[in-house]
């Protein structure tokens, strides 16, 4: 964060990834989602975008790079973001992504370093991206749960900036490679807290996505996470499969907001206004002495 004058500051990110999915539009798309997303999450709007691009051209023609390319720009304008140009270069596989330069106020700016006990923690995407891509790499998901997930990680996260201006949330975080435990003890350790997690309470893509567990179908990144989260997690009475959910590395994932109790409902309220993919009240925030999370049935 850059801070312009007393009440603006820029925001400013970077994010990109190699193909997730198969149609070059829908990557495009849910890459650029991915990007704007930092900048929601910390409650402000993107202002310009530049594209980053990384193209074996040998190998993709180049309609295949428009449409990725036009995947991006739609997903730019319906952000009411510009896209002002990029770079592109040569590279032995495709990447994709944006920088993004947004605007927050200072005053009303989240981060994930202000969350307090009693607050009550609200998810805003469902869970298994990282399982359900996996899948579709290996040829093991239903068409139904491949388009879900993509349209579930094309949506923009632009609740953010509305519950930051209103001064309703803590703190934020945008749930992406880390998972949800890896995210949330980040939050924890940056506010001095602790948090309990009820897994019944978890909104997931389908039940295929258990199926897909069951088959070993686990990304590294997913394995990596929860052999860390193993660090500062208290698993009670939660399944195997229960807890490579909770660790599952997230593309474009939801927000984790932390939202003090007597806000709830208008949170839940105006989330479901703005239509987001859920908003699910998945535990709270306890008082700790270390950044413990407790997962419950």
């Amino acid at each position: 964060m850059y801070r312009i004058s007393g009440n603006r500051a820029l925001v400013q990110t970077t994010d990109f990834f190699t193909p997730i999915v198969d149609d070059a539009f829908a990557y495009g798309q849910i890459a650029a989602a991915n990007a704007m997303s930092d900048v929601y999450a910390m409650g402000g709007r993107p202002l310009t975008a530049l594209n980053i691009a990384g193209m074996p051209v040998d190998l993709i023609p180049p309609q295949v790079i428009h449409r990725i390319l036009r995947g991006g720009a739609a997903k730019i304008k319906e952000a009411n973001c510009s896209l002002v140009g990029g770079h592109t270069i040569r590279n032995p596989e495709p990447i994709y992504g944006l920088a993004v330069t947004g605007i927050v106020s200072p005053r009303r700016m989240l981060t994930n370093a202000n969350a307090r006990a009693g607050d009550v923690l609200v998810l805003t995407k469902p869970l298994g991206t990282g399982i359900i891509t996996t899948g579709i790499k290996r040829g093991l998901t239903s068409h139904l749960l491949e388009r879900r997930v993509i349209a579930m990680m094309s949506k923009l996260n632009d609740a953010g900036p509305e519950l930051a201006e209103r001064s309703l949330l803590k703190a934020a975080v945008d749930v992406t490679g880390f998972g949800l435990l890896g995210h949330l003890g980040a939050m924890c350790r940056a506010s001095g807290v602790g948090a309990e997690i009820f897994v019944s309470r978890l909104p997931v893509l389908g039940r295929e996505v258990f199926d897909l567990i069951a088959a070993n179908c686990i990304p590294g990144g997913s394995r990596d996470n929860l052999e860390l989260a193993n660090h500062s997690a208290e698993w009670d009475g939660v399944s195997d499969q229960q807890k490579v959910l909770l660790a599952d590395a997230q593309t474009s994932g939801g927000l984790l907001l932390s939202v003090p109790r007597r806000n709830l409902d208008k949170v839940l309220r105006l989330l479901q206004r703005l239509n987001t993919s859920c908003a699910a009240v998945i535990g709270g925030i306890v008082r700790s002495a270390r950044p413990r999370i407790k997962i419950s049935p």
